[in-house]
This record gives C-alpha cells, structure tokens and sequence, in this order.
C-alpha cells in the first residue's frame, strides 16, 4: 500500500504552535524515559517522525497522541533541547481540528482573533436575549426588599419583570438543555468522526462486535480516573488534573440536569448537597487555575514554559466563570438582589460561550477523545488477537 508524503505539511503544523519540529533527530530518549510509553504505543518519538515526514494520513490516524498527558518528563531529558512535550501538544491540536468536521476548531486554534471574536459574539447575544426577553423587574430598584426570602437571601428566580420564579427557571433550565444540546452534539459527531480517520477507514483492521461491549469499560475507567497520569513523575500533576476534571463535571450536570433542583429560592444550609457539590466544583477549578497560572508566568515547569493562545484563552474564561459564580451566590446569601441578577446574568455571559466553544472544539473536547483513543487502542488489539488465534482443525 503507497504512502502519501506531504513534503509542506510541516507549514500546516507550525499555525498550530509547533515551532522547533526540526531540532529533534530521532535519538529515543524521549521515549525510553517515557513512563507510558508500551510496546505498541512508541510516543513521542513516532509522533513527531511522523509529522517531520510529511506522512499525514499517518498522523491522523495514531491515537498515540493521546496516550500522552504532556507532564514534559520527555523535554526534560531531551538532549537537543527539541522540546517534544510541546510539539505532541501542537499536534493534539491539530488532530482535534482535523477530528471536527465544521472547521472552526482550525479557526480557533489558528487565529486568536477569531476564537475572540466567536466567545464576545456568543457573550453580547446572552447580554441581549437577557435585555430583551428577561429584562430585571422594576422593583429591584424601588422595593428591592420584595425579593429577599425569610432567610435573608434572594430569591433569584424571581427578579425578572413580569415572569413567575418557575418560568424564568425553567426557561433557563430549557435554554441549558438547548447549549447541551448544541455542544453535545458537536463533540459527539466529532468523536464519531475521529473513529472513522483512526478505525473505521481501514479496511484491513477488522474489530470483533463483541470487543465494543468487552472493551467499554476502559472508556469509562480511564475517563474516570485516569490511571496513565499517575505513572508521570509528579504525582500532584494527576491530582490537580482529576479535581479539575471532577469539578468542571460536577459543575455541568448541576446547572444543564439539575438545575431546578440546585437553583431554588430557599437558601439552604452549607451541608445541603448543593451547595457541598457546589462549593466542591468550585474548589476543583480555582485548585486547578492558580498553579496553573502562577506557572506560566514564572515558566520553570516544562509543561508550562511555552503557552498557546487558546491556553490563556482557556483559562481566562474558566477563571471568569468561577469567579462570576461566587458573586452570585455571595451576592445571594447577602441579600442583594440588584448585584445578584447582573452578576447572574454576566455569569451566563461567560460560561455560555465557554461551553459552546471549549467542550466540543478546543480544551474540554480532549477530556472526551483521551479515553475514546484508549478505547480505539483496545479495539485495535482485539482485532489483533483476533487475527493471531489459531485457525480450528477439521478433520
């Protein structure tokens, strides 16, 4: 079978971040330091061999890229100073641009102007649908004591004009379901599409049925607890990751699944499961964003040294959203109805584009192809075995 060589592909792969892909001669060290690096998955090594050679259709196809957590122990031992954390870092975006079929993961990860561009856009069309539809009651000015609760707090779902507290909830609860929808949607056809460029396109693979069933479980242990980052050298790097990934989680099923039943108008006490699950998700992003951020600016770790735009990006709007959201619930407890709707209605402003943009094209997509690619590789070994079985003897 002919391989396709694409001698410019490199240019392609320098507008997703990769700057120094020359540097490294292949000598292996990166790999043979690796701590998960397996017989059948020789990263970062063959990743990037990959791409210095132009072999596309290759690169598009191997899942090793996402067998790699990028805790930069490669970079630290490469003697070229090649940096292969941060090349199979540029080249995770650029497969995610190739998995999303509408192009505009490519847009995003190529132009800061435009990712800009689309979360502002996203940003002043909540602003609008507010003023226009859901616009603050009068009273929050003249009588602001109307909307406090016999517990001193607001009640939040009734300080819009002229809408009962249960319509404006679940005319939220509705609009969640629609950014669900539309975010969901877009990941899962996109995931759908990196099994046809890693799987499904070859013909020569050929899975067993039942090794879908028999191998799920990976899928959803390894999004779970995501064992491989606990074999990297820093410890604390799987624990700031899986709090992260716990609370942003957390977080989502409460404001898309049970919002009706997390946002009420009673201020319940600090032990209700609410507000422990809310205060958890809370702790599980700013416990993730401060080192994160420190690092970068002080970039003394090798997997912080070098920073995309879509990582800053990234970070600025998961901070705005936990920061917008504990104004809300201070603002709540404190009996300030005023603060609280802007404050509420700027948090929305915020975590709607966020989601619309992060999870099915950017950042919180990977959470979703990491395991996928390990269930891929599963699949692939099955097919493997299946084909190494010994053929029955008939007499």
């Amino acid at each position: 079978m002919a391989t396709r060589v694409d001698p410019t592909f490199f240019k392609s792969l320098e507008k997703f971040g990769v700057k120094d892909w020359k540097d490294c001669y292949h000598c292996g060290n990166c790999t043979a330091n690796c701590p998960l690096t397996e017989e059948d998955t020789l990263f970062p090594r063959k990743t990037i061999r990959q791409a210095q050679m132009g072999l596309k259709d290759k690169l598009i196809s191997n899942t090793d890229l996402w067998m790699c957590y990028f805790c930069g122990d490669c970079t630290k031992t490469c003697p070229r100073e090649a940096n292969p954390c941060e090349i199979m870092r540029s080249i995770r975006r650029y497969q995610t641009s190739v998995y999303d079929w509408t192009g505009l993961s490519k847009k995003l990860y190529t132009s800061a102007a435009w990712e800009i561009a689309v979360i502002v856009g996203i940003g002043i069309i909540i602003l609008a649908l507010f003023g226009l539809f859901l616009p603050p009651s009068a009273e929050l000015w003249s009588n602001p004591a109307r909307f406090i609760n016999a517990q001193g707090g607001v009640m939040i779902n009734n300080l819009v004009d002229g809408i009962s507290g249960s319509k404006f909830l679940y005319i939220i609860h509705y609009g969640d379901w629609v950014m669900a929808l539309i975010a969901g949607g877009l990941l899962i056809s996109n995931i759908f599409r990196m099994f046809y460029l890693t799987l499904w396109r070859d013909t020569s693979v050929r899975i067993p049925l039942t090794a879908y069933v028999t191998e799920f479980w990976r899928l959803v242990y390894h999004f779970l607890t995501q064992p491989k980052l606990r074999k990297c050298d820093d410890k604390s790097y799987w624990l700031g990751h899986i709090t992260l990934m716990t609370g942003y989680t957390i977080m989502f099923i409460l404001i898309v699944a049970l919002l009706p039943v997390f946002q009420t108008e009673e201020i319940v006490p600090w032990y209700n499961w609410q507000r422990i699950l809310g205060y958890y998700a809370t702790f599980g992003i700013l416990v993730f964003l401060i080192p994160v951020i420190v690092g970068r600016f002080r970039k003394r770790q090798c997997k912080l040294k070098h920073t995309h735009p879509t990582d800053w990006h990234f970070i600025i709007m998961l901070g705005l959203t936990a920061l917008s959201g504990i104004a809300v619930h201070i603002f709540r407890l404190s009996g300030m109805p005023l603060e609280t709707y802007f404050s509420y209605v700027i948090h929305l402003a915020i975590l709607v584009p966020m989601i619309l943009i992060e999870v099915p094209f950017t950042k919180w997509s990977h959470l979703a192809y990491r395991p996928f690619a390990i269930y891929i590789k599963a699949l692939k070994r099955a097919a493997g075995r299946r084909e190494e079985a010994p053929i029955p003897q008939f007499a």
